[in-house]
């Protein structure tokens, strides 16, 4: 497998590695720089040569991938008998400097309701490096044609139709996944607040609406669907940047693209 397909595995799979490559080399040294090696929580694809420098890169690798907020970092070695080495001794001569670079896992959105507005939305988002869920029960929402603004795409955009029960996405949906809810239907709308809290693994939940539209949901989700007032709490709405009045919907999308964006930066998420 190429390092190319590996990182493209890990992608897919949601798992957080580190790419290792060989920055420098002076002098003989087991590979030359450019070599890659990918190392995922438990397994790893490709060389840099083996013996100490490899065993080291994954170690420091690995706890990387432990780490909150890992840094890309540059390891120094030098390859002689003289060095005192954690896995074996390396004589070749030469020095070589190693760069571990974080994959981490992409975070991931996803927009219940693609219409006027939660098709701006998309195409903003679709430029930042997330996983990007685009949910509708309307399949016209989702024609391919009306997509096709998100062809040049930097997110991986995943396209979810649901005639019935759009609710049911959520289970589906990466752990940590922020939601955001905007469908052409206030009952809609209610169902999927109900069930986003339902949901445990989720980020945070953002609503769609008016402070009137809110007043009646916040009641119904504590009378009718059981909720205690700190579960509730869990939505935020309205969702947007406050200062921003504009009602046009590409207007209405910056606004709630840069909340979200803004959450990204203060939360760490």
């Amino acid at each position: 497998m190429t390092w190319l397909t590996a990182v493209a595995r890990l992608r897919a799979g949601r798992e957080p590695g580190v790419l290792v490559t060989v920055a420098t080399v002076r002098g003989h040294a087991p590979r030359d720089a450019g070599a890659k090696l990918v190392v995922g929580q438990t397994e790893t694809w490709g060389s840099i040569g083996g013996g100490n420098v490899e065993a080291v890169a994954i170690d420091r690798a690995r706890e990387m991938i432990a780490a909150a907020k890992p840094e890309p970092e540059l390891i120094d070695f030098t390859l002689n008998d003289k060095v005192t080495n954690q896995h074996g001794v390396q004589c070749c001569g030469g020095t070589v400097s190693v760069l571990l670079e974080p994959l981490p896992v992409p975070r991931a959105v996803a927009i219940f309701g693609v219409g006027h507005i939660g098709l701006e939305l998309a195409r903003i988002l679709a430029r930042q490096d997330l996983d990007l869920h685009l949910i509708d029960s309307r399949c016209d929402m989702l024609a391919k044609e009306r997509l096709d603004v998100l062809a040049d795409a930097v997110a991986q955009v995943h396209v979810h139709h649901t005639p019935l029960l759009p609710e049911e996405v959520l289970a589906e949906l990466p752990r940590g996944t922020h939601i955001l809810i905007m469908t052409h239907d206030h009952a809609e709308d209610a169902a999927l607040c109900d069930a986003a809290l339902r949901t445990p693994h989720l980020g945070f939940i953002g609503l769609i609406g008016s402070a009137a539209k809110w007043a009646r949901f916040r009641k119904r989700l504590g009378t009718e669907g059981g909720h205690d007032e700190a579960t509730v709490d869990r939505i935020k709405t309205p969702i947007g940047l406050a200062d921003i009045t504009g009602k046009e919907p590409a207007t209405i999308a910056v606004s709630v693209a840069a909340d979200v964006l803004r959450r990204f930066e203060t939360e760490g998420t």
